[in-house]
């Protein structure tokens, strides 16, 4: 069982001070001034390390009109709708020039950087930076071949498993100690995006629960607005907590309605110092709950189709061979997954293929 293990100089597990992250993601709103302001606001609010994001619109899917790259359901945002996947991931990827900068000014600060890879090629560019861990997005969980690549650094890997099944869970931690990470975090997370979370929908059994079963560090990831859950999931026995930090919830930008500003971020990183509480006994005693992975609402529901399957992305005819040119592992998640993506290498499709088409069995001889 790992109890603690270092992120550059920092211990971070069971006995250790909570290791606590500002998750920057989109909020510089690709303004590099901004991204700045936020790395000096995040060390002003007490945060440990900050976070960002590696990928481009094209790493992480392909710009089509087809009906699989428009985000549904009414608890998304308004602003999510508005355009396709690719188009929404062009207005909110940092700018992969700004990560050494970036990187310079928080290790300068006495903060930690490091970011979520969402591809093979991100992995690569990161490593070429010394970055201390990797974190691996819920979205990402059930993407086996980018976990291989990960733990093949044999660096410390911090995982969240928003509505992961314990099924996916167990294959994605067997995935990263099989191929050399031998320092594993894993973070429950509430991925609703709800702007008033529900005390009931938090689950922080599921923390102790995933440190006793998987003999991990275990944390919280927290993507919902207000600073009470991730308060409250320290007393319930994280060892790192994760929250979206903005600058200016006003400015807007698409992680804005659940990020926090810096003086709300300076009250939860104080109250998880002085180990105090915001929910009532009651309330707490809610968000605990009961153990339970998967989706714990319909908003979860919805956003469990961000994560990545296989898609063909160019147009493929039939008995022509499935190669890294024409079939990717994708968003969104309306084909088939991802760990089977090594085994369609190589067959030959039954019948023509449209560009943006989720790949399916029935379109090999597997």
């Amino acid at each position: 069982m790992i109890k603690s293990f270092k992120i550059g100089s920092r211990l971070v597990g069971q006995g250790e001070p909570c290791f606590i992250v500002a998750e920057i993601s989109a909020n510089h709103r690709q303004q590099y001034e901004e991204a700045v302001a936020l790395v000096e606001a995040a060390r002003e609010a007490g945060a440990d390390a900050v976070k960002f994001q590696t990928y481009t619109p094209d790493t992480l899917t392909i710009d089509s009109d087809k009906k699989w790259f428009f985000l549904g359901g009414e608890d998304t945002p308004s602003d999510w709708k508005r355009s396709n996947l690719y188009e929404l991931y062009k207005s909110a990827y940092t700018p992969w020039e700004w990560h050494k900068p970036l990187k310079e000014l928080a290790e300068k600060l006495g903060l930690i950087f490091f970011s979520t890879p969402f591809d093979e090629t991100a992995v690569d560019f990161l490593e070429k930076m010394e970055v201390p861990c990797y974190k691996v997005a819920s979205y990402e969980a059930t993407h086996l071949p980018l976990l291989k690549k990960i733990a093949e650094t044999g660096k410390p890997v911090i995982m969240s498993v928003g509505f992961a099944s314990l099924e996916e869970i167990e294959e994605a931690v067997k995935t990263l100690r099989e191929n050399g990470a031998k320092e594993i975090a894993v973070l429950h997370c509430v991925t609703a995006y709800s702007d008033n979370p529900r005390p009931e929908d938090m689950h922080l059994a599921n923390i102790e629960d995933l440190a006793r079963r998987f003999g991990v560090v275990s944390g919280f990831s927290d993507n919902n607005a207000g600073i009470e859950a991730p308060v409250a999931a320290v007393i319930a026995g994280a060892s790192i907590i994760e929250k979206h930090f903005i600058l200016s919830r006003e400015k807007g930008g698409p992680d804005a309605r659940f990020s926090i500003e810096p003086e709300e971020f300076k009250k939860m990183a104080g109250l998880i110092r002085r180990g105090e509480n915001i929910y009532s006994k009651e309330e707490f005693e809610a968000a605990k709950g009961k153990v339970f992975y998967g989706p714990v609402s319909p908003a979860e529901e919805n956003f469990r189709n961000l994560r990545r399957s296989i898609f063909a992305v160019k147009d493929i005819k039939k008995g022509e061979e499935f190669s890294k040119e024409n079939i990717r592992v994708i968003r969104p998640a309306f084909g088939l997954e991802p760990k089977f993506y090594e085994e369609v290498l190589g067959k030959r499709a039954v019948s023509d293929i449209e560009r943006g088409t989720p790949f399916s069995r029935d379109m090999a001889a597997l």
